[in-house]
């Protein structure tokens, strides 16, 4: 049995989330970090890395690289050869990495996370942003027409987020088809950010890669992924990119060299376990997370003011506080013990970002903080 009613107490710790109040009552629901521990094989292989005793350079092993590659295609499919695979110490240098890999303009969709908006810029690249849309639903989907109006001659790189942080959106076939056929028509390459694919939350659905989508979206496409999130290790610093084409792959390892240092010994070592051992400990954090979810929705779609949309894929909820009136909701939150994510920080003013991958008390205490937070707008 995998229990996650529980966590470990982080407040005191070298947590860079719960460091950030310290000192206040306010419960830290902001950076996509969860309050879990890890899953018992990913500790039981650093302890036996530990035991060693010596930690100089390293660099991936056989069985690692095939415990990616079995991951890969038992839960989507998706064959991959070994020398795709380009070593990361964490997912944001990728990001950054693919920037450097281009001399044109960079594009992409908004809202977005952070490190989307501040890549290109380190990059001497200019930002071209294109909204996604909401449907009468609230449902988030692509603008075809904005990223056509947002894209020019001198764009050359796509950076997409797969699954969608924090829209929550896990792309269809048919969507990730249109997004190829315009990077194949504008000769764009796409920088896809796949960090959430097994935090798919919606059962019955399925994280389908953009480079599985065939050989001529696999040759301009560079993926990004990393057990982090969905193993709660990111502290640990490993992830990798997936590059089919030779080519684009030289050009992306130039851009990391003498800037990206290889990845450290107990981060590889966690990242085997992570996707060999840990089958049954996923499934049941998918089943909590489902929980968590469904409990935040249904509060939310019961406070005035307040809006969200169905999170099919992550542990984050996009909330619409525009309806409040206020000019920060984010820091009207914080007053009343909430630590969220600010919109303004994704290029969206008034909305605000919820991490739902804490234990169920503290989704409690954090809900009816929520509650009281909104009251007392429209007293």
């Amino acid at each position: 049995m995998h229990h996650f009613e529980q966590a470990p107490d982080r407040r005191g710790t070298d947590s860079i989330k719960w460091g950030r109040y310290a000192g206040r009552d306010v419960l830290p629901l902001w950076v996509a970090d969860m309050d879990f521990a890890a899953p018992p094989p990913v500790l039981e292989a650093l302890q036996r890395r530990i035991s060693h005793g010596v930690f100089g350079y390293g660099a991936p092993w056989p069985s690692l690289t095939g415990a990616v590659q079995a991951h890969l295609e038992q839960h989507y499919g998706w064959l991959i050869e070994a020398d795709w695979l380009v070593w990361l110490p964490g997912l944001v240098p990728g990001l950054n990495a693919a920037c450097r890999a281009v001399t044109g303009g960079v594009l992409t969709t908004m809202p977005i996370y952070p490190p989307f908006l501040s890549a290109p810029a380190y990059a001497g690249s200019r930002l071209q942003r294109a909204g996604l849309r909401q449907d009468e639903s609230g449902r988030w989907g692509l603008d075809g027409q904005a990223l056509e109006a947002a894209c020019t001659p001198d764009t050359e790189l796509l950076l997409f987020c797969h699954p969608h942080n924090p829209v929550g959106r896990c792309w269809t076939r048919e969507e990730l088809e249109q997004l190829a056929e315009f990077a194949a028509r504008r000769q764009l390459l796409v920088c896809s950010d796949e960090i959430h694919c097994d935090l798919i939350l919606d059962q019955g659905r399925r994280h389908l890669p953009f480079a599985a989508l065939g050989p001529e979206a696999a040759a301009r496409s560079i993926t990004l992924m990393a057990p982090s999130k969905t193993f709660n290790i990111p502290g640990l610093g490993c992830a990798f990119a997936v590059i089919p084409d030779a080519a684009l792959r030289r050009r992306f390892e130039r851009a990391t060299a003498g800037i990206v240092p290889h990845v450290n010994v107990l981060g590889l070592a966690a990242c085997e376990a992570a996707y060999r051992d840990c089958g049954d400990w996923h499934q049941a954090l998918l089943a909590q997370l489902r929980q968590n979810r469904d409990q935040l929705e249904a509060a939310v779609a019961a406070l005035p003011g307040l809006s969200m949309s169905h999170v099919e894929a992550t542990y984050l909820g996009w909330i619409d506080a525009r309806g409040l009136g206020l000019d920060n909701p984010a820091a009207h939150f914080e007053a009343h013990g909430l630590g969220l994510s600010d919109g303004a920080e994704f290029g969206a003013p008034g909305w605000v970002r919820f991490n739902f991958g804490c234990t169920p008390a503290t989704l409690d205490i954090a809900l009816t903080r929520l509650r009281v937070a909104v009251e007392s707008v429209h007293v």
